[in-house]
């Protein structure tokens, strides 16, 4: 099961935070998706329209963190990515490691050789 949380902010909006299975093709490590919107549901929705159909968010074992708080607020699409580490939620030295992505970055990505 993917790891995964959410903050509701003042304004009344919230950020989802979710760890999801790398595409990559060897199938190791995971992707944290941080999303901005209206609500849980909106958010949800907004990565199922990218193509992530099996999206659920159960519970709030692991929440987004005040650093990817405010990295996905200041990005105009409210939508970004980067690697996790396979331990699941980001801490320590970990964060230096990868830039936020746009998710349009993800989705251009060519398929890998078959």
């Amino acid at each position: 099961m993917a790891a995964g949380g959410f903050s509701k902010l003042p304004n009344g909006t919230v950020v989802v935070a979710l760890n999801l299975p790398s595409p990559a093709a060897a199938g190791t490590g995971s992707v944290r998706f941080l999303v901005h919107a209206g609500n849980r549901a909106r958010a949800l929705t907004r990565l199922r329209n990218l193509g992530l159909r099996a999206v659920y968010l159960r519970g709030n074992a692991a929440p987004p963190s005040p650093d990817e708080i405010t990295a996905v607020l200041h990005h105009p699409d409210g939508l970004i990515w980067r690697t996790a580490p396979d331990s699941g939620v980001l801490t320590g030295p970990e964060l230096a490691v990868e830039l936020w992505h746009p998710i349009r970055a993800l989705l251009r990505r060519p398929a890998a050789p078959a």
